[in-house]
């Protein structure tokens, strides 16, 4: 039975490979960075932000695939997003590609990608685009349930001559259908989550990786007044696990690690600063915590070596940066403080007690 259950949590965190799974689309495939050209009528497409229409413009897209060869794909760009869209002097687009085109090409597959990009122009906004396209990469690490990314070496040229042309870093994110289709998930729509709907070993995860990057802007209970649940979460479902729905993170530019300008905590928390650790997580049953926090320990290294080793990363933003991930795992190894920060913190206890004495009673009682 111990064995069983193992390989349950083990599926969780997408360690093992479930049914209908496959590779990653050769996009995301290889983390090497994509040097390429974005040529369209940006600054029309920017002057969109605060418009509730708006319109793809075409374009063209070229890149150095993986042979050195320089190849062209017609490509059409919205702007997009929430917060970003109206506050960023460089707001995140939609990129568009026709399926017809992509295909035999390192694109293949690839229909519709949003393409995060800087705030501003300049170092700073660099290095925090840099971090934010990091802990996409991290939580890759801790399993395949999660976005891929790319990071590209991206120059802006606005073909109607209104804006002057610029390079900066910029990465684009795995598809949230593609997901699905890797894993052999089902996206899920709902308004919100009850505690017993949730894959736990799979949240349990979520919310110690959220920690990590001390990001306070998400929920995998509910979404934002009219929007789906969850909140910069997308909820997914697998057959074989009786309907449990896995959330699956995205967007970090609010989290402590990036430390945007912009970003601040919820106002209801007893905190100042989103630097600050406070752990939001739901209250799980012990085993699954603990097979949750072995997990993350044992990836402790290889998340080291992955900010350790990024060129792109200054020294300052790397030194810092490595500072506060080591905090975290100290806070993971230290018994005490993780009790203290973690367990005691946690929300949903009355609810777990509840699902696990309803559990208790089945299996003396299936009938």
């Amino acid at each position: 039975m111990k064995y069983l259950r193992l390989i349950g949590l083990l599926v969780s965190f997408g360690l093992a490979s479930s049914a209908g799974a496959s590779e990653r689309n050769p996009l995301f495939q290889n983390h090497a960075v994509l040097k390429a050209v974005l040529t369209a009528p940006i600054a029309q497409t920017y002057a969109q932000r605060n418009s509730e229409v708006r319109l793809y413009h075409p374009g063209q897209w070229t890149y150095i695939d993986e042979y050195g060869t320089t190849q062209r794909l017609d490509v059409s760009i919205r702007i997009r997003g929430n917060f970003r869209r109206q506050y960023c002097e460089l707001p995140p687009l939609r990129l568009n590609f026709r399926k017809s085109q992509v295909k035999g090409t390192l694109f293949k597959g690839q229909d519709k990608l949003k393409l995060v990009a800087p705030c501003q122009h300049g170092l700073e906004s660099q290095q925090k685009l840099l971090l934010e396209y990091l802990a996409y990469r991290t939580y890759e690490i801790l399993t395949d349930q999660s976005f891929g990314t790319r990071l590209i070496r991206l120059s802006y040229v606005d073909s109607d001559e209104a804006m002057r042309s610029w390079t900066d870093l910029a990465f684009v994110i795995e598809d949230e259908a593609d997901i699905g289709k890797r894993l052999g998930l089902d996206k899920t729509h709902v308004q919100e989550n009850r505690f017993d709907e949730l894959d736990q070993p799979s949240t349990a995860l979520v919310e110690l990786f959220q920690l990590l990057i001390s990001n306070h802007d998400y929920s995998v209970m509910q979404g934002a007044e009219g929007e789906y649940c969850c909140h910069n979460s997308v909820m997914y479902v697998r057959e074989e696990a009786a309907g449990k729905r896995i959330p699956i993170p995205y967007d970090f530019d609010m989290s402590g690690l990036v430390n945007a300008r912009y970003a601040a905590p919820p106002e209801h928390l007893p905190i100042r600063l989103v630097r600050t650790r406070y752990y939001r997580g739901l209250c799980q049953p012990p085993a699954v915590m603990d097979e949750a926090l072995a997990h993350v320990l044992s990836k402790k290294d290889e998340i080291i070596a992955l900010y350790r080793d990024m060129p792109e990363l200054s020294r300052l933003s790397r030194n810092r940066t490595l500072g506060y991930i080591k905090n975290y795992f100290a806070i993971l190894e230290d018994e005490a403080k993780f009790k203290t920060l973690v367990l005691d913190r946690c929300r949903g206890r009355e609810q777990l007690e509840e699902m696990m004495a309803a559990e208790e009673a089945a299996a003396i009682d299936p009938t």
